[in-house]
């Protein structure tokens, strides 16, 4: 009876423990099925970082003017200039192919400029009723016919003609931009827009607001002797 109820105690403890490890495989097969465990599970997948999109950044004014040599004259400055304008004014001096914006106190920011070839000047009162950094450029259908070899519409870029920055004057074709042949500030060779440097194009931008009132002289008539005379 002992050796019976010993058999039978041992039985009724192999068979709790095959019971256990029964139900522990069951519960690591359902839990394996559900989400597998890895082999190895102390090395770590490092997280996904996700790189931020790029930024797409307009192009820098380069100061293309460093590599010609401008005529003292035609550099940006202060000069002293005598004029009843309200400061904030620009005045486009054609035949000394300057551009003044007036501080006030007897005082001027000048500017070289390029300007209308013959045949292109012209003169007036207009406001800024645009500003663009970078402009495309479209060509009005006057220039079309006269030089139909002239593209429909450039993309705005360093490459365009109209460069850095460009301030449109009122409904008019005319603006005052930049551009990238700095060597012809000081001439007369555009159909009547008023070029600066791009260096000069992107200072005068950041100093002037739309509605700018914006006088041009015609070109037989001086800005240093004329303006500080009006009534």
């Amino acid at each position: 009876m002992t050796k019976l109820a010993g058999f039978t105690l041992t039985t009724r403890r192999a068979a709790a423990v095959l019971g256990a490890l029964a139900i522990g495989t069951f519960a690591f097969s359902g839990s394996a099925n559900a989400a597998p465990l890895p082999l190895f599970p102390f090395f770590m997948t490092p997280p996904i970082q996700l790189q931020p999109a790029p930024q797409v950044q307009a192009p820098d004014v380069e100061d293309q003017s460093a590599a010609i040599e401008q005529p003292a004259r035609f550099r940006r400055q202060v000069v002293s200039y005598a004029t009843r304008e309200a400061p904030g004014t620009i005045i486009i001096d054609t035949p000394n192919t300057y551009l003044y914006l007036v501080i006030g106190n007897g005082q001027a920011m000048r500017y070289g400029i390029g300007v209308g070839r013959d045949g292109f000047t012209w003169s007036g009162v207009q406001t800024i009723s645009r500003k663009a950094e970078w402009p495309a450029w479209t060509p009005p259908p006057e220039m079309i016919a006269r030089q139909p070899y002239l593209p429909r519409h450039m993309a705005g870029g360093p490459g365009n003609p109209l460069g850095a920055r460009a301030m449109y004057l009122g409904g008019t074709i005319y603006r005052i931009h930049g551009t990238n042949m700095p060597e012809t500030i000081g001439t007369q060779v555009s159909s009547g827009c008023i070029r600066l440097t791009n260096q000069d194009v992107a200072d005068l931008y950041s100093r002037v607001n739309v509605g700018t009132r914006v006088i041009v002289l015609p070109m037989d008539r001086r800005a240093d002797n004329a303006m500080g005379k009006r009534s």
